[in-house]
Parts: C-alpha cells; structure tokens; sequence
C-alpha cells in the first residue's frame, strides 16, 4: 500500500494538530486491510457539491461520500475552503472526501436570511485580513462585526485600509479604525501603487493561511492579485456616484502565495449577521468586557443598574454611547439567534426519528411479505 508522506503538505498548511487525527484516523478505518487508503487533502474550492482538493500527489476533483452528507446536521458539517478532509481514491483524478478533520479555525456567520444556521466562510485561517476601503463607506459598526466574526472563530485579525492613493492625509480614516480596536494591527494600502504590501506579507508566516474579508468594493480582489503576483480575481471599481462598492469575487478559493503561505478570497458580504454557539460576549469589545468586570453585580446588565461600571465609564467619556450601543445590539443578535437554534435542533430532531421510524416500517413491512 502506497504510503503519503504528509511533510509534503506542510506548504499548504498541514501540522501537528491534523497529523494527529490522521494518524488516529487510519488507525480506525484501516483495520481492515482491503479498505481503500485514505489521503489528507486541502479544500481550495467548492461549487454545486464538488469540490477542488490539493493532495501531496496533485490536485484532484472530489464529491462527498453519501455517509459524510447524511450524518451532517447542518452546512457547518460539510466542507468549506481551506478545510483539511479525508480523501478516499475512487477512480483516475477523482475522489469521495469521507471525513472532516476537525478545524483549528472558522470563519462563521449566521446564514444569510430568516434560516438559524451558520455558514462557514473559511476554515483553518490563522490570520484575516479585515479590508476598509479609504472612502465615506468606512463604517466602524460594520468593522466591529468583522472584527468580532474572526477573533470569536480563533484567527488572529489585521485591520487593512486600502486605497491610501485616493488621500494625501489618511490620518483621519486611521484614528477611526484605530479606536475600535488599538491593539489590532493596522496596515495602510494601495493596491492600485502596491504601498503596504510588504507589511501585508510580514504578517504572514510560512504555510499560514490568511483570509480577506469586507465589503464589495474595498479592493479585496486588488489585493489579492497583488499579493499572488498574478490576476487570479477580476478587480472591479467603485461606482464614482456614490463611492459603493461592486462585487467582483463571487466564491471563495484558496490560492497558494509565491513564496510561502495560503490565501483565502472571499466575496463581499453585504450582511453580517454573526453565528453565536454559546451566549458569551462578541469579541473585539475587550474595552466593554474590562469595564463589564468592574460593575457591582456579576449579572449587570449595563443599563442602569446601581454600581455600573460600563455605564460610569460612558457618563465620563472612557466609552463611546455608540460603542456600548453596538455591544448591546450583537448581544441581543447572539441571544435571538439561540433561541432559533435550539428550537431549530428540537424540531429536526423530531424530524429525523420520524424519517427513521418510517423507514423501519418500510423495511418490517418488505420483510412481513
């Protein structure tokens, strides 16, 4: 049997915390010696139920195994760029992924529309990129989102403000993104000159994947063309009118850096609702939770409650009324959102023993005849 040697993965991204599960995995699938092999494999594209893998043979074509898709509860349990998956040989280039190792990372939100459930946007990133475009669209609501989105999925952020070469002072747009985060790095950029390119890249080490993400129009695709070396996306330019921004991405893909490193292009996400597993604050609002720590009562609710810390903190300007007021509007998302899961979980769960139940009387009334 032909042995993968997985060093050759390192470069896309490959370590010990997905080495181990798949040594743990060929341990339980290959006890039984006729069992095909199964090699580690990177996710780089998805569309439509087929999915563009990078192995350490080459790149292969794959679809998911009819088991994977069945025992997957929700979209959070099929792949997504950048996961790393089982990859079972069928026939030529093709492939059946047959298992999800499990994530370091993931880049999650609420899926767009009324539906309660999460879309992971990328997997396994270790830096994102949080791209603003230097124009009247900067919007530090939407930026505390983004911001809140990748520390709540374990990367490590970076705020980007691109298009310097539209401003001879950026100071200003600076200071703004500077006081939503100050311990979040912050990098100045202009795709269309290339300035900042070199501060991109020195966050980025050897076989790290990063990730970027923002609204249409921030010049996400320039970048990413920039940063490869070559024109992979289509870049698009803002409507002169109003300064808003095209979609010119439309799915993500995973490409590899010359040089050292992995890249993750996303679309513009017009709506970022942020997926909540558990009700626990939304990062980036460590300025709120150290003001929180301080109050009188362990449940305060920072609205006027005696002995408030967070709200002494706004009365004498050590907090901002619109900063306390977006923190209380993504707590109050987080708490509707699992609300809906958990009704959401009861009712497919009656759902599925339903389906269950009906096909053992299927099976009981075939075996009956």
């Amino acid at each position: 049997m032909t042995t993968i040697d997985t060093s050759l993965l390192t470069p896309l991204g490959w370590n010990a915390h997905f080495e181990e599960q798949y040594e743990t995995l060929l341990r339980d699938h290959e006890s039984d010696n006729a069992a095909p092999r199964i090699e580690p494999a990177r996710v780089v594209f998805t569309s439509h139920g087929l999915y563009d893998v990078l192995t350490a043979r080459g790149p292969r074509r794959a679809t998911c195994a009819g088991r994977l898709r069945w025992d997957a509860d929700s979209n959070v349990d099929t792949p997504a760029v950048g996961d790393w998956v089982g990859l079972r040989a069928d026939t030529g280039d093709h492939g059946s992924i047959v298992h999800i190792f499990t994530r370091s990372t993931a880049l999650l939100r609420k899926q767009a529309g009324r539906r309660a459930d999460a879309q992971v946007l990328a997997a396994n990133v270790d830096v994102v990129f949080v791209v603003s475009a230097m124009n009247a669209e900067l919007n530090e609501r939407r930026l505390e989102r983004f911001l809140a989105m990748v520390i709540d999925g374990g990367a490590r952020p970076v705020f980007v403000l691109n298009k310097a070469d539209l401003h001879e002072d950026t100071t200003a747009f600076v200071e703004v993104v500077r006081n939503i985060a100050p311990a979040v790095p912050l990098v100045t950029t202009s795709a269309t000159r290339g300035d900042g390119l070199d501060a991109l890249r020195a966050h980025v080490a050897d076989s790290e994947t990063i990730a970027l993400v923002g609204s249409s129009g921030v010049g996400k695709s320039a970048l990413t063309n920039r940063l490869l070396g070559r024109d992979v996306q289509r870049e698009g330019a803002a409507r002169a009118s109003d300064e808003r921004g095209r979609h010119t991405t439309a799915h993500r893909e995973l490409f590899v850096i010359p040089g050292g490193g992995l890249l993750i292009d996303t679309p513009g996400i017009r709506e970022l609702a942020l997926f909540a597993d558990e009700a626990r604050a939304p990062g980036g609002f460590d300025d709120v939770e150290t003001f929180a720590g301080e109050c009188r009562f362990t449940d305060c609710s920072h609205r006027g409650e005696p002995g408030c810390a967070v709200r002494m903190a706004v009365e004498t300007g050590a907090l901002t009324p619109e900063r306390l007021a977006a923190w209380h509007k993504l707590r109050a998302e987080q708490s509707v959102f699992l609300a809906k899961t958990n009704t959401g979980e009861a009712l497919a769960r009656k759902r599925h023993q339903r389906s269950i139940s009906k096909l053992v009387r299927q099976v009981t009334r075939i075996k009956n005849r």
